[in-house]
C-alpha cells in the first residue's frame, strides 16, 4: 500500500519529504487534538457546545489500537480547546482518553502541563489543529497535522512557510479520521488493526482492557494556572 500516494491523491498536502515524515512518526508516544474547526466544522451555539463525529471517534480508537500493536504500550492522548465544551468532555471520557483541557485560551500553558504530566517532550507530540491560536503549539510538537479550512489559504501559507504543519489534510469534512489513517498507514499497521477489530480478536481485547483502565482527567485553566475539575 502507497500511503503517501493515497493520501495525496486525495488531496492532503505533505509539507516535508515523506521519509522524514515517516522517521518523525516512529517518534512519537503522545497525540494531542484542538477541538473546534477539527473534531467539527467549527460551529458554536451560544450555550458554546460543537459536536463529534463517531467517525473522528472511531478513526481515534483505531490509532491508538495500531499504536499498541506496533509499540506495544498505550499512547497518552489529549484534548486542549479554548471552550468548556461537554462534547469534548464526553468523548474523551468515553474513548478514555487521558487528559482534556478546557478554556485554554494560551495552549502553550496547557500543551505545558500535558508535557511534565506525562513526561513527555514536545517533540514526542503528534498536533492536530486548524487555526491561529494553535500555532505556538504546533511550532514545538514533533509532527502537525493542519486541517485544511478552504476559506484560509492564507494562513495554510503562513503555516508551511514557518515550519508548523508537516501535513495539510485533503478536508476539513472527518479530518481526525484522515490523520488517523493517514499515521496507520504510514505506520504500515492498518490492514493488521482493522482485521484484529472486526473480528474482536484476542489483542483488540487486550488494548480494550488497558484502554479502558485510563481515568480521563479534565482541567481548566485559569488565571494562567492549570487547576484540575471534577465533574
Amino acid at each position: 500500500m502507497d500511503t503517501e500516494l493515497i493520501f495525496t491523491e486525495l488531496g492532503g498536502r505533505f509539507c516535508r519529504p515523506f521519509a522524514e515524515f515517516k522517521d518523525q512518526l516512529s517518534k512519537i508516544k503522545a497525540y494531542v487534538f484542538d477541538w473546534d474547526g477539527v473534531f467539527n466544522d467549527g460551529v458554536k451555539t451560544d450555550q458554546g457546545g460543537s459536536p463529534f463525529s463517531e467517525v473522528d471517534a472511531m478513526g481515534t480508537n483505531m490509532l491508538r489500537f495500531g499504536h499498541w500493536l506496533k509499540h506495544r504500550s498505550l499512547p497518552t492522548v489529549a484534548v486542549i480547546t479554548g471552550e468548556e465544551n461537554p462534547s469534548a468532555r464526553f468523548l474523551a471520557q468515553r474513548e478514555h482518553y487521558h487528559a482534556v483541557y478546557f478554556k485554554s485560551t494560551n495552549k502553550l500553558t496547557a500543551f505545558d502541563h500535558f508535557l511534565k504530566t506525562n513526561n513527555l517532550t514536545a517533540h514526542e507530540v503528534a498536533f492536530v489543529y486548524d487555526d491561529v491560536l494553535d500555532l505556538g503549539v504546533a511550532e514545538k510538537c514533533g509532527l502537525r497535522f493542519l486541517v485544511k479550512h478552504r476559506a484560509a489559504p492564507l494562513f495554510q501559507n503562513y503555516a508551511t512557510k514557518n515550519r508548523a504543519t508537516d501535513y495539510i489534510t485533503s478536508s476539513d469534512n472527518h479530518a481526525v479520521r484522515e490523520v488517523c489513517e493517514l499515521i496507520l498507514g504510514t505506520n504500515g499497521i492498518f490492514n493488521e488493526a482493522i482485521h484484529k477489530r472486526s473480528h474482536f480478536d484476542e489483542a483488540y481485547q487486550k488494548y480494550l482492557n488497558e484502554r479502558n483502565q485510563v481515568a480521563t482527567k479534565s482541567f481548566l485553566l485559569q488565571d494562567g494556572i492549570v487547576t484540575e475539575k471534577v465533574y
